[in-house]
């Protein structure tokens, strides 16, 4: 245990480095960075167990920031470690820097998350402990006895998403879990007392957690807060940590800058940031600079660590030893390589929905795939993940032996601790909600995306189709704006999500194959309600693969091609024999995936779209949905409404989703 005079050295360091970091990138927020330090460095310092030569340890504690705008504070800790060096501090928030505005996933320098919307992170964190119980229930104590710490913020509180996460993980008792709450009662435009007067630790309380409050700039009180926390058997622990926003700024004239909204937000600024850096020990002339006596304080700490994780390794290998099998297992769960999976004795009904194909895909996955968790938003039995809870148990606080993760009427919260799981390692999860729900999803799918995390997003009910439900639950744009992710990339210009719309239940087969392959990014699989006719027999489903195919029975020499996606499909195929009644030559093509279309080559693209051909397209979302796909010179048919409550074969008719309007549309569009 290190002297308080030593904590609070290393605390000033930490808020001279944050805010010096800030002043040189000329934006950014110091305020929340420099009231949060204390509480980082003796988390770091003294309790976050990792491995300082072996990052990627799976033992290791996870640490994982809600608040992405007190990155300067997470950076200047790592500094510390020995993970960012001052030339990367220095860069922050630049061109090419390994230290951005917010900190995006980067294991190898002790990021475990990127920082999105506020709530998010901490989502990620109680997946994470999710997955160690998971973890620890099939592998043994022995390799799953670390913690997962978290750090939530004012603004993440208010967050619903907070209330979300905070009663899933007290109703599952995660007391691997620990959350530090940074109440400053100062956010970027406010005072909190305008906007919250709830009794946060009764909140919390009433969901089942141990509450601790104390002064978060106390090292004293922060040290046994964790200590306690770390005692915990049954409960998550929530820290409430009373802060100061600008803990040791001043202002130009020298009077005190903390307590204010001004820092928050915004470079401390000239004379104000001198004064600050000169009241907190350091040099305002050279201010990136480690204090010897705190790096000293860091080096022993790693030293005691590597003596820690020395003890830790025995231990694992004399348990790898003893449990070759399990070992095996579990070096292939964290490898991050795809699961082997026999799918040669899966049979598919014709003509069902494609929801149903779906729940049979899961119900083999949950006998091969022994460390996947799937869930559902209080839809199982509707959206069909229940195909997987048919063949093992609900996770409960008592029992983590079971494979289903009940999420109850959360899918903000049920995709954000999916991802949270997988991103801890060692588990492959999937989540299910109708289609139209998705809409509550997207800023989870958007930060899978920007991760590479796969986790496989399953929507169900996937047209207005639903019916009698009407339009409050008719997905009609939400294909239009998945579809969007599908054009993006990351920074090495790598896909940043999968999706899959199948046409019929063999198609969904395959689709379900491509998602348990890929282990690159998220993959989304749009599932139907209704039945669906098949496709004709001898279709080549293989070239699903390929994102777009062309159906059997389709003419070589063609007059017009029709286009379309899932449930459209068969409706195209019987609107094509009406066609031929009449004398065109018709081809058709299913487009399960644009995204993965526009990966093939240019040959292949032109063999199944040429670019000269006459395209017509059938959706049953936007028809910007299928626009890129018929070309300007082309027309596609679709919805320009929210939808109407009335049984679906009904809508099919009055909305023209029927072979009989195709076949109408497509003539005129060919006499054109």
């Amino acid at each position: 245990m290190n002297d308080k005079l030593l904590m609070n050295r290393a605390a000033d360091n930490i808020r001279i480095l944050a805010a010096s970091m800030v002043e040189k990138a000329k934006s950014g927020h110091p305020g929340g960075a420099m009231g949060g330090a204390d509480f980082i460095n003796v988390l770091f310092s003294e309790f976050l167990v990792y491995d300082p030569d072996q990052p990627e340890w799976t033992g290791r504690d996870r640490f994982y920031l809600d608040p992405g705008h007190m990155s300067p504070m997470l950076y200047s800790a790592l500094t510390l470690q020995g993970k960012f060096t001052i030339d990367d501090i220095r860069q922050f928030r630049q061109w090419g820097s390994i230290t951005p505005g917010h900190p995006e996933r980067d294991i190898k320098h002790g990021i475990e998350n990127s920082s999105g919307p506020l709530g998010q992170g901490h989502a990620y964190a109680a997946g994470a402990a999710v997955a160690e119980k998971f973890l620890e229930a099939r592998l043994g104590s022995t390799m799953m006895q670390h913690k997962i710490y978290a750090y939530i913020s004012d603004g993440g509180v208010q967050e619903g998403i907070s209330a979300e996460v905070g009663r899933l993980a007290g109703t599952l008792g995660l007391n691997n879990l620990i959350m530090f709450y940074d109440s400053n009662d100062i956010q970027l435009s406010t005072e909190c007392g305008a906007v919250m007067n709830e009794d946060t630790a009764m909140k919390y309380k009433s969901w089942g957690w141990n509450v601790i409050t104390i002064d978060g700039n106390d090292p004293d009180a922060i040290r046994e807060a964790l200590k306690q926390a770390n005692d915990e058997k049954s409960r998550p622990t929530l820290i409430i940590g009373n802060t100061v926003m600008g803990k040791g700024a001043r202002q130009a004239d020298g009077s005190s800058y903390e307590h204010s909204i001004k820092t928050h937000g915004a470079p401390l600024g000239g004379d104000a940031y001198a004064n600050t850096i000169k009241n907190l020990g350091g040099n305002p002339e050279d201010p990136f600079q480690i204090f010897p006596e705190v790096q000293k304080m860091y080096d022993e700490r790693n030293a005691e660590l590597r003596k820690i994780v020395a003890q830790r390794h025995k231990e694992e290998a004399e348990w790898a030893a003893n449990n070759p099998e399990k070992a095996g297992q579990m070096r292939q769960w964290f490898s991050g390589e795809a699961p082997k999976i026999d799918w040669s004795g899966l049979e598919q009904k014709r003509d069902a929905p494609t929801r149903n194909a779906s729940a049979a895909c899961l119900g083999l996955l949950a006998e091969q795939v022994p460390n996947m968790i799937v869930s559902s938003a209080d839809l199982s039995n509707s959206d069909k993940t229940d195909g997987f809870l048919n063949k093992t148990h609900s996770l409960t606080r008592d029992d983590f032996s079971g494979a289903f993760f009940q999420a109850g009427v959360s899918e903000l919260a049920m995709a954000c601790m999916c991802i949270g799981m997988m991103l801890h390692g060692g588990v492959i999860t999937a989540m299910g909600t109708f289609f139209v729900f998705s809409d509550y999803m997207k800023p989870a799918v958007r930060m899978a995306a920007l991760m590479r995390t796969p986790v496989k997003f399953v929507w169900s009910h996937d047209a207005f189709r639903v019916g009698e439900d009407g339009p409050t639950h008719e997905p009609v744009e939400q294909e239009a704006q998945i579809r969007l992710m599908e054009k993006l990339q990351n920074h090495a210009g790598q896909d940043s999500v999968r999706v899959f719309r199948p046409a019929d239940s063999e198609a969904a087969t395959v689709c379900w194959q491509m998602a348990m392959e890929n282990m690159d990014t998220p993959t989304a699989l749009i599932f139907s309600r209704q039945a669906i006719k098949s496709l004709p027999e001898g279709t080549d489903y293989e070239q699903v693969r390929k994102g777009a195919y062309i159906v059997k029975g389709s003419d070589e020499d063609f007059d017009v091609i029709l286009i379309a996606s899932g449930s459209e499909v068969s409706t195209c195929v019987e609107g094509a024999e009406l066609l031929r009644q009449d004398g065109y030559k018709v081809r058709v093509v299913s487009v399960p995936s644009e995204g993965l279309f526009r990966r093939q080559s240019a040959e292949y693209q032109e063999s199944i779209l040429p670019k000269a051909a006459k395209k017509f397209g059938l959706t049953a979302g936007l028809p910007v949905t299928l626009e890129g796909l018929v070309g300007a010179d082309g027309k596609v048919f679709g919805m320009s409404s929210f939808g109407f409550s009335a049984p679906y074969k009904v809508l099919d008719e009055k909305l023209g989703f029927t072979a009989e309007n195709v076949r109408k549309q497509v003539t005129e569009f060919i006499a054109k």
